[in-house]
């Protein structure tokens, strides 16, 4: 089971003092906007590093890190634009390089995007990639561990514990990639400065939900991988029937393979939709294979709807053979020969992965198949006769809502709270000093 691993963006230098006039009295905003500067350089040196860095060596904490502290200068920005307490002195431009188009390559040349919604929108997106690569980067470090005879059961629970952190950190990417399409996205359009622009597929809203989809679908996987440690332990001398007593339930398995499946799915549909609907994009700008998602993506999407769809039909085998009884004997068989059958036309393209799994498969069939032949005598139904039992999957994990940080400064931020109470404070202060005043001013009779 694996987490997708993004290649992150990169971005030109920008001063925001180039095209930001603070208006107010006090000039209280220039420090502010020198501080969103230096935020925004920060950024893209991490990203210009990261770009450069082997794979393993890519530090994603410090560029998750980095995208905390610019966010909210970001969102300041955008609060004091839109309170009128920056002017722009023109429409800025921020350069990005997209990386989920299908016809770039490294030395591809950014797009310039136009207004502070495209900042916003390219920002949350390396912030939402920045998490996923954390997540992959937890999971890659804790090996086949569930499958370590020597293993400890404290050191087992503690690894157990780092999927958990795992997926939740792409529970929150998935809550940024939605809040993206359905909110960031939506203002920009309804901004009126979006409709000249050729997006690349990485600001579409199809994307941008299919990504959601896939984040979510990556983090239940995890979820299934914690659920099978402690059995996948047990079961490492003798895998196979009969299922040792710490495995959790066959059919709740398969459900949740099943929900993968129809998430990993729906995520290949909405990127596939949005390559096509940008094909031809308004007011007659083309922006040809740029619009189409990049082929890693979409074969990662792809194969990973097959390889959960093989589990599911696993595990509803293995429920048959195990729970089914006598009159089930025939189900058994008939589901772990469709497995079989997808995990071998998936073999060529994930070798490694799909021969251990095509190994534990024939174990199980090759069990329930003497069974079947030796003592049930059930008839084996048909592929078509399977699918119309089967069952609905389900969702163990919510993506979550992200939330916007504070501005930094600004309305909505906590030095405009203090500043308002403060003068607040004052006001009551004169107010009860006039009382005072004048309560004393009976003195004069």
């Amino acid at each position: 089971m694996s987490v997708y691993l993004y290649e992150l963006p990169t971005t030109g230098a920008i001063s925001f003092a180039d095209f930001c006039n603070d208006t107010t009295t006090e000039k209280l905003l220039t420090t502010h906007i020198s501080d969103a500067t230096q935020a925004r350089a920060n950024l893209r040196a991490v990203l210009k590093e990261s770009k450069r860095a082997h794979d393993d060596e890519r530090d994603h904490l410090k560029l998750v890190k980095i995208l905390d502290d610019y966010i909210p200068k970001l969102r300041g920005i955008v609060a004091c634009v839109s309170s009128g307490q920056i002017e722009l002195k023109s429409e800025p431009v921020f350069s990005w390089r997209p990386t989920l188009s299908a016809n770039l390559f490294n030395h591809s040349a950014r797009l310039n995007l136009p207004s502070l919604h495209a900042e916003l929108a390219c920002t949350l997106l390396t912030y939402a990639f920045a998490l996923s690569n954390l997540a992959h980067a937890k999971v890659a470090l804790l090996g086949a561990y569930e499958r370590d005879r020597a293993i400890s059961e404290a050191d087992r629970k503690l690894k157990d514990g780092q999927l958990t952190v795992a997926a939740d950190l792409l529970c929150r990417a998935s809550g940024i990639f939605s809040y993206i399409a359905e909110t960031v996205l939506v203002q920009w359009d309804a901004s009126g400065n979006s409709a000249a622009v050729a997006k690349p597929p990485d600001l579409s809203r199809e994307v941008n939900n299919a990504l959601a989809k896939l984040a979510l679908a990556d983090a239940q996987t995890l979820t299934i991988r914690k659920l099978l440690s402690r059995s996948a332990y047990d079961n490492n001398v003798a895998p196979g029937p009969p299922l040792p007593k710490s495995h959790p339930p066959p059919a709740l398995v398969s459900k949740l393979h099943l929900e993968c499946a129809a998430l990993y799915s729906s995520a290949r549909t909405l990127a596939k939709t949005s390559s096509s609907s940008s094909s031809s994009s308004s007011k007659g700008i083309s922006i040809n294979k740029d619009g189409e998602v990049s082929t890693d993506l979409r074969k990662y999407l792809s194969d990973e709807t097959a390889m959960h769809e093989a589990w599911s039909h696993k595990w509803l085998g293995v429920d048959a053979g195990e729970n089914g009884g006598t009159e089930r004997g025939g189900d058994a068989v008939a589901f772990l020969v469709w497995a079989k059958k997808e995990l071998e036309e998936l073999k060529g393209r994930k070798k490694d992965r799909v021969s251990e799994e095509l190994e534990r498969v024939n174990v199980f069939l090759k069990h329930y198949k003497k069974i079947n032949d030796s003592l049930h005598f059930q008839p084996v139904p048909s592929q078509a006769d399977l699918q119309a039992r089967i069952p609905a999957g389900r969702l163990v994990l919510a993506a979550k809502v992200f939330v916007p940080p504070q501005p930094a400064f600004g309305p909505g931020s906590m030095e405009d709270v203090r500043r308002q109470a403060e003068a607040l404070g004052l006001q009551e202060e004169e107010e009860t000093a006039q009382k005072t005043t004048y309560a004393g001013a009976g003195s004069y009779f």
